[in-house]
């Protein structure tokens, strides 16, 4: 995939995290189609995306007393990467990302789930390469119209309303309007508790993403949080008609795009 589609751009303005899934099932060709995309949207070495056909629910683990666990999705994605491949944590968050905003667009519900969730259910449905791993998972299926109640409390939990402003995530001057719908764009990523752990910084025809600095913590790299950030930032640039590529960089940084011209 050498463009990444113009309708993500408006997936980026309505996506949110579900947890509670109607019984209905999508429909096929909408799954084929997510499938597709994940034997095709590979734009990093090492990184994957695979549709998985079967209920999630031996996958998700509660969490406080049951609140967050994930009920009713029809099916799931896993989000593999080579645990040796350089960048990978990025990779895979980019890569998953643009499966989760292909689902968006297809009108099906989703929500990303790096920490809470048996890797080892998952491996049973997957067929893992030597030296992969699952870094996260999202369900896929169609999400209840009214929010729940327990989705309140989670979003209340996770903080998910509330957005960092502009001024908290970026060092400098946004120089470039190109600039500016990139961070707007970025700042809508999905992160762990809504951490929010990624910094901008801007130069002539380059936007360069870092981490805020703080340590990991547990099964939540925020790396992989970096590289949702990523492809958000990169659907902005392109909504703003310009194009480019990324470089990774070492820690704390995390990529550099920079313009094609």
């Amino acid at each position: 995939m050498e463009r990444l589609p113009a309708s993500w751009y408006a997936a980026i303005l309505i996506r949110k995290s579900r947890r509670t899934f109607h019984p209905r099932r999508p429909e096929e060709d909408k799954i084929v189609r997510l499938e597709k995309l994940c034997a095709t949207f590979q734009p990093f070495p090492g990184a994957r995306a695979e549709l998985v056909r079967k209920t999630p629910d031996e996958v998700f683990k509660g969490l406080i007393g049951g609140y967050g666990r994930i009920t009713g999705a029809s099916y799931y994605m896993a989000f593999i990467g080579a645990q040796d491949a350089p960048n990978v944590e990025a990779a895979v968050g980019y890569t998953g990302e643009g499966l989760v905003l292909e689902a968006t667009v297809l009108g099906l519900g989703t929500c990303w789930v790096s920490g809470f969730f048996r890797p080892d259910a998952v491996r049973s449905h997957v067929d893992l390469g030597p030296g992969e791993r699952v870094f996260a998972v999202t369900p896929v299926g169609y999400a209840e119209r009214r929010y729940t109640i327990k989705d309140k409390i989670y979003r209340g939990l996770a903080g998910s309303a509330k957005r960092k402003s502009v001024g908290e995530i970026v060092e400098g001057i946004l120089a470039e309007s190109w600039q500016e719908k990139a961070v707007e764009a970025a700042r809508l990523a999905p992160s762990a508790a809504n951490r929010q752990p990624w910094r901008f910084a801007a130069g002539p025809g380059s936007l360069t993403v870092r981490t805020d600095g703080a340590k990991d913590v547990g099964r939540y790299p925020k790396r992989l949080d970096c590289g949702i950030a990523m492809l958000h930032a990169e659907v902005g640039a392109r909504e703003a008609g310009v194009a480019g590529h990324w470089t990774f960089l070492p820690a704390p940084d995390v990529a550099r795009f920079e313009i094609e011209t």
